[in-house]
């Protein structure tokens, strides 16, 4: 495969990898990870050093274990109940699903604010507990959009 197709596939997979930050259908992370490793063995290795595919690739799987932790994190830090983080991670779970894209930012707001009601919080908690939840989901969005034009820095740097 010459040079150009490797340059434009990996530039397709960066792009849709940053889409698919806020395109649930989509694993954002992996997909620019990928379009880097295909980058750098297409190269040989001597643009892309294997140590940096190793270290992206390490935080790919942090970046993905912080989109299902970071909303319940968030709404532990603001003292939810065990029901409340359960609700957080429920209604990730569920959102995606039942409401695609806004699923993931409503998904966890609503569950932790119903497992709080649920616990018999006060509906001030509640909100607050749940508040947390989407702070911690902003966290981990912005989190993977960091990674991501991490990725694609090194990828053009090493285009010149």
């Amino acid at each position: 495969m010459g040079t150009i197709a490797v340059i434009v596939i990996c530039s397709i997979l960066m792009v849709t990898g940053l889409l698919g930050v806020v395109l649930p259908i989509l694993p954002g992370i992996p997909l620019a990870w990928l379009g880097l490793f295909i980058y750098a063995i297409g190269t040989g290795f001597e643009r892309i050093s294997i140590a940096t595919v190793v270290i992206f690739a390490i935080l790919t799987v942090l970046a993905l274990l912080l989109d299902f932790l970071a909303p319940m994190l968030g709404a532990r830090k603001y003292r939810a109940s065990k029901l409340g983080v359960f609700g957080a991670f429920l209604g990730f779970t569920v959102g995606i699903f039942v409401l695609g894209f806004w699923g993931i930012i409503l998904g966890p707001f609503i569950g932790a604010l119903l497992g709080e009601l649920i616990a018999g919080r006060r509906p001030t908690q509640a909100i607050k507990s749940a508040f947390g939840t989407f702070l911690g989901f902003i966290a981990g969005t912005l989190f993977k959009i960091i990674i991501i034009l991490v990725m694609a820095g090194f990828f053009i740097a090493s285009l010149f």
